[in-house]
């Protein structure tokens, strides 16, 4: 029996495994690295052991300090969680070699699927179908497109689609530069890319005694750089002979490998219903919780019962009603994909009433909470919000409401672009395949839940709640109107900015109510933090909440960002024309180019890493690199200067 388990995790995966273990009645272990000294994961498991350092490399990736950190807190067992070295078999065999008790599969069987080149071979060894494996120093222009993927790792890093012969080049050095990093492996291949497939995954189950179920499918298609967006069980394009086959599939690759725990078995579907082998995850999947929501199953208490040699019954329950999970990032979809880092200020979705069992609800996992800190080192996912229905449109329904009403403040998401995604009638009509973003728009579907009329409105209401509050924290005359005047003069003003758009409030509150330039509003209460405005005969509430130079307003018409423009501008703080600054923090792992160089517009000028993933940085016209100040290894923050390209001499 497992008494005291480590999770050799972080985030909302360890908070996972950790909600289980209370349940259970076992111990709970975390490890933090100095970036999570203050996570949630950190502070809330019995005990916790600091992994010194901030990059995965020092501290995640570490088995001989995980290990040791067992050792002393006294744990008995250890849980990967996913990602970091949940698919490492040297890790599980150092974790069985030091005595302990590891939650997961055979070390044989992590080692058999971690090269995606030979789990290829084995599974068509086995009967599963499969894409056959291009060597990228072979290929043609008769296989593109094609897909260039990192053998070890998953989660869509070191991945590049190549639609050209003359992009394989650059495709084949980014992704095994990204993989090396990612993963440790930096060997890659390429095969077949199917522009308009279906992303769909089997939750396979076996015990120590010969038993493999199959679970159920989930479709995981809606995908940003191979990175799944959206998942949900059951998929709507698998009906019942689909299925059939592939549970067969799944099965067949699971007792192939002599699989033991929780696993999951990805195909490739194409529009035809054919499927092809993709990989095998050998550890619990970030969307796992889809599959708990329509089955009642706990995973992870049944990962635990298998490690402790417990049996599974001959049948798994059967599915009942629909699960969507939508993944919650700080990244700015409409920037390129770029991902954000700084506190969360505020961080509330409403609703969240219920776990593992059926019945209309909406759960949340995350690694985050209200003023926790975004990093640059790892992985930029919030949270993963799940509901379940009793059919897919109510389960949609109530997902974008609910995220949709969700007050985020301090870092820019993507959270509007999944209400987007869950309210779109392709979306709600089952069709959902890879293509998704490149067939609908990412244009559209990145747009503002709040439309420019709404921001004109809450940047009112920042204004007056800002108003209120002054008045409030006054010592002398605090009753009287902001702005107050025996002779009215120029009304007061606020300028506001949301992206590249511009607000100016000016108004006066005066013995007949609020005057407002541009407006036709009632101010009906206003106060620092909710202000209430009539509209057209509608009453419309407007929560306000102050952060620095930044006014967040929540309303059913959409949330707002506000940055208020400062009175007096400093013109030497802008930029020199040409240059190029960083979008994001992070490190500076690649030169493309060196000062003095000809350039046209696109090329690529170096690589940032931020959040494990490299970012490309491009010339943004024809000219000379004029100047280069960054080195390689260099860590950069935000808006730091990485290049400047002049025009042509």
């Amino acid at each position: 029996m497992i008494q005291n388990l480590l999770v050799a995790n972080r985030g909302e995966i360890a908070r996972r495994v950790f909600r289980t273990c209370r349940d259970a009645g076992i111990g709970t272990v975390a490890v933090f690295s100095d970036a999570d000294a203050a996570a949630p994961h950190a502070l809330e498991a019995d005990a916790a052991v600091r992994l010194p350092g901030n990059a995965p490399s020092e501290t995640y990736l570490r088995a001989e300090l995980l290990v040791e950190a067992a050792a002393e807190t006294g744990a008995d067992a250890v849980h990967p969680g996913y990602g970091f070295l949940s698919e490492n078999a040297a890790f599980a065999r150092a974790v069985l070699d030091a005595g302990l008790t590891w939650v997961g599969p055979p070390p044989e069987a992590i080692e058999t699927m971690g090269s995606k080149v030979e789990s290829k071979r084995l599974m068509a060894a086995a009967g599963v179908p499969v894409l056959s494996e291009l060597d990228p120093a072979s290929v043609t222009s008769d296989d593109l497109p094609l897909l260039v993927k990192a053998s070890a790792g998953g989660g869509g890093r070191g991945m590049r689609v190549v639609r050209s012969l003359d992009e394989l080049a650059e495709a084949v050095e980014g992704a095994s530069a990204e993989a090396g990093s990612a993963f440790g492996d930096p060997t890659v291949f390429c095969e077949r890319y199917l522009e308009t497939g279906r992303h769909i995954e089997v939750q396979v189950l076996a015990d120590q005694h010969g038993t493999v179920w199959a679970v159920g499918e989930r479709e995981c298609s809606i995908q940003r750089r191979h990175q799944k967006v959206v998942e949900e069980a059951p998929s709507p394009f698998v009906d019942a002979a689909m299925r059939a086959e592939l549970f067969d599939a799944a099965r067949k690759a699971a007792k192939a490998i002599g699989y033991v725990g929780a696993g999951t078995v990805e195909f490739l579907a194409g529009p035809d219903g054919r499927f092809y082998f993709l990989e095998m995850n050998t550890r619990l999947q970030v969307e796992h919780p889809v599959t708990e929501n329509v089955t009642g199953l706990d995973l992870v208490a049944l990962q635990l019962r298998i490690a402790e040699g417990e049996r599974l019954p001959a049948d798994p329950p059967p599915t009942v009603g629909h699960s969507i999970e939508v993944r919650l990032y700080a990244e700015d979809p409409a920037a390129g994909w770029q991902p954000q880092s700084g506190t969360l200020h505020t961080f509330e979705v409403p609703d969240v009433d219920r776990s593992f069992t059926h019945g209309p609800g909406l759960r949340l996992d995350s690694g985050f909470e209200s003023g926790s800190v975004v990093g640059v080192h790892y992985d930029p996912m919030l949270a993963k919000v799940i509901t379940w229905a009793p059919t897919r449109a109510e389960a949609a329904r109530r997902l974008a409401k609910a995220l949709a009403a969700a007050k985020i403040h301090g870092v820019v998401t993507n959270r509007d672009l999944l209400v987007n995604i869950l309210r779109h009638e392709a979306f709600l009509a089952g069709e959902t395949d890879t293509a998704f973003f490149g067939r609908h728009g990412l244009d559209t579907l990145a747009a503002p839940l709040a439309t420019e009329d709404t921001e004109r409105l809450s940047a009112l209401a920042a204004a007056l709640a800002e108003a209120a509050g002054n008045r409030a924290r006054a010592t002398a005359q605090g009753r009287l109107p902001s702005g107050w005047r025996n002779v009215r003069s120029a009304g007061q003003r606020k300028v506001f900015s949301v992206a590249d758009r511009e607000y100016e409030v000016v108004y006066s509150l005066t013995r007949d109510g609020l005057k407002a330039d541009g407006f036709e509003a009632e101010l009906v209460s206003a106060e620092p933090g909710r202000v209430v405005l009539e509209v057209a005969g509608v009453r419309r509430a407007f929560d306000v909440a102050r952060r620095g130079g930044m006014s967040y307003v929540d309303s059913a018409l959409g949330s707002v960002a506000l940055t208020a423009a400062p009175r007096f501008a400093d013109p030497d703080a802008a930029p020199a024309a040409g240059s190029l600054v960083a979008p994001m923090p992070g490190t500076v792992v690649r030169l493309a180019v060196q000062a003095g160089d000809t350039v046209k517009a696109g090329d690529p000028l170096l690589w940032l890493e931020a959040m494990k993933m490299e970012h490309r940085i491009a010339a943004p016209a024809d000219g000379v690199v004029t100047e280069l100040p960054v080195t390689v290894g260099q860590q950069v923050e935000v808006g730091t200067i990485l290049a400047v390209v002049g025009d042509e001499a």
